[in-house]
């Protein structure tokens, strides 16, 4: 049987791209690509890039406060949203270009069109027209979702912060998660009110609680005003233009805009699935073997449609996975393990590895843990404090999981995933000779464990 494609890829993100351009570029497969949105997906166009660029803007403020205490006449003027924001789409502009022409230039044809699936071979635009490949690839991502509060109506998500056209006096997060924290740091620091309501008792659920509660603490002390074991009971348009909400904790207040990160789902509605025999799971997250296929052989599916890991970077290695599997005959499993990652909070947190508290228990484990003022901010008269991390198991040495709360966690997350990930020794960190003076240095000058359990 003949089709029009070796591969039709549904999903212009990092994930769909890298595999797009890989299976034609690199193994000479005949490739198209359908993306209904903006090229680059979510990462790109509206998650990790404009917020890291929002982070970057709203650390300035600190910076100056910070020169200052080191003898510079530093003045902090007003920013500018407006420019700002100019600057923040053109360079979302330029990359959804450069993404644009990646597939360009390895013969992949695009298509600017939504795609569903007609059966276990085709594929049918919204134009109308209906193409067949051998392998479907599913990679449409995710989107964040409204957590069903009346007048929700009234708030905004994640997807719509970066288009403001002026930001608020006053924003009331709702959520703990990730999104929710980094964002309130960036509004915070860009001189927004920001009031943050999480119904857990404490942030960053499923990181080490160590760690997330440095940061809780922390984001205390930068001016963000986090209630605990508090929700949303109802929302209303206030007759000054403000939104009124009614709180489980009793209050009631009025905030200029509301922002809801409560979480995100697949973007699997509607793409004809199930009725061709792929299954679907919690949330409608395609359900997907070690080699990401689903129960249709001919469809695969990557990144965030699948609710696996959902990082850009794990997408895009699932990508490269797939291509390998299907296009070099080298069936290659996803590898999920010990994944380093960072959570720009203010300040930031990096992680790989098991939390404290999953480490206990799969056995015996030694806690090493230094928190202190670092030099820079400690000259500065900042009381704010860093951490350094690292769980051990008890009986083999290996290091589990190293958590890092500091500015630049980060970066230096990064270096440690190498070590983590090859298996290294709490033995092998000592025998490494720290850099001094630095805040890293920690890491391999803890000799003596906190606790063990």
């Amino acid at each position: 049987m003949s089709f029009d494609y070796d591969l039709f890829v549904i999903g212009g993100g990092s994930g769909g791209v890298r595999a797009a351009r890989v299976a034609a570029g690199d193994t000479g497969a005949k490739v198209a690509l359908a993306e209904e949105d903006r090229y680059g997906g979510t990462c790109v166009i509206r998650g990790c890039v404009p917020k890291k660029l929002m982070v970057f803007a709203s650390e300035f403020p600190g910076m100056a406060e910070e020169a200052r205490a080191y003898g510079w006449d530093m003045p902090t003027g007003a920013f500018d949203w407006g420019g700002f924001r100019t600057k923040l789409h053109a360079e979302l502009d330029r990359l959804e270009g450069i993404y644009r022409n990646i597939l360009k230039n390895n013969g992949v044809e695009s298509f600017d069109a939504r795609a569903r699936v007609v059966d276990a071979h085709t594929v049918e635009l919204s134009t109308g027209e209906r193409k067949t490949a051998k392998h479907i690839l599913l990679a449409m991502g995710g989107r964040p979702v409204k957590p069903g509060i009346p007048g929700e109506e009234l708030g905004i998500t994640s997807n719509d912060i970066f288009h403001l056209d002026k930001l608020p006096g006053s924003i009331l997060i709702l959520g703990g998660g990730y999104i929710a924290c980094e964002f309130a740091g960036v509004l915070n620091g860009l001189g927004v009110a920001v009031t943050q309501f999480y119904r857990g008792a404490q942030i960053l659920r499923g990181f080490d609680g160590e760690a997330r509660g440095l940061v809780s603490e922390e984001m205390i002390q930068s001016g963000i005003d986090l209630h605990l074991g508090t929700n949303i009971l109802s929302m209303t348009r206030d007759a000054s233009g403000g939104i009124r909400v009614k709180a489980s904790n009793g209050t009631e207040r009025v905030f200029d805009q509301i922002m809801f990160a409560t979480g995100r789902v697949p973007n699997s509605d509607d793409m004809g699935l199930q009725e061709v025999g792929v299954k679907l799971g919690r949330n409608g997250k395609v359900l997907v073997d070690e080699y990401s296929q689903t129960a249709v052989p001919s469809i695969y599916a990557i990144g965030d449609v699948t609710d696996r890991v959902n990082l850009t970077p794990v997408a895009i290695r699932e990508g490269m996975a797939f291509v390998e599997t299907v296009f070099r005959g080298n069936p290659t499993p996803v590898d999920h393990d010990l994944i380093p990652t960072a959570i720009f909070t203010q300040p930031e947190m990096g992680t790989v590895g098991l939390s404290e508290e999953d480490a206990r228990d799969q056995g015996p484990i030694e806690v090493y843990c230094s928190s202190f003022r670092p030099m820079r901010s400690l000259f500065a008269g900042s009381d704010a404090r860093v951490m350094m991390k690292l769980i051990v198991c008890a009986d083999t040495r290996k290091v589990l999981g190293c958590h890092i709360v500091a500015p630049g966690a980060g970066e230096m997350i990064q270096l440690a995933g190498i070590a983590v990930k090859m298996g290294a020794t709490k033995e092998d960190f000592d025998r490494t000779v720290a850099v001094h003076p630095t805040m890293a240095e920690e890491i391999v000058t803890m000799k003596a464990p906190v606790r063990r359990a």
